[in-house]
């Protein structure tokens, strides 16, 4: 499966962005695909993640209530709409699909075994 990210760019807080992640190949064989992301420095973070089939979403608290998963009928996108965005949301976001993840490891970057390239989420105060 190749993934493709886009949609970042440079928001004021309290603003408003969606990420797309364009999935190609073998898109029904997916059990879960999820958003991470990463800042200089730090670790690749779980932000949020569906059951591809069956569309149950997971969001870490970080981002819920402010942020939301979804995919479209024909599973070729995924998106992140995320509002009320802060400073602490700036990172490079990276889209992510596991044919083989497990409930337990949906906020493992390590349990993902295809990655899109990033795209970067730039909050400003």
């Amino acid at each position: 499966v190749q993934l493709q990210a886009s949609g970042g760019g440079l928001v004021q807080a309290g603003g408003s962005l969606r990420l797309s992640c364009v999935v190609s190949g073998r898109t029904f064989s997916q059990r879960y695909m999820a958003w991470f992301r990463q800042s200089p420095g730090k670790e690749r973070d779980f932000v949020a993640a569906m059951e591809w089939s069956a569309q149950r979403t997971y969001y870490a608290d970080s981002v819920k209530g402010r942020f939301t998963i979804s995919r479209d009928s024909a599973r070729t996108t995924m998106s992140l709409q995320m509002n009320s965005l802060r400073p602490d949301d700036t990172a490079v976001y990276y889209c992510a699909a596991g044919p083989s993840v497990i409930l337990s490891s949906v906020a493992s970057h390590s349990a993902y075994a295809n990655w899109g390239q990033g795209t970067q989420v730039t909050v400003s105060s």
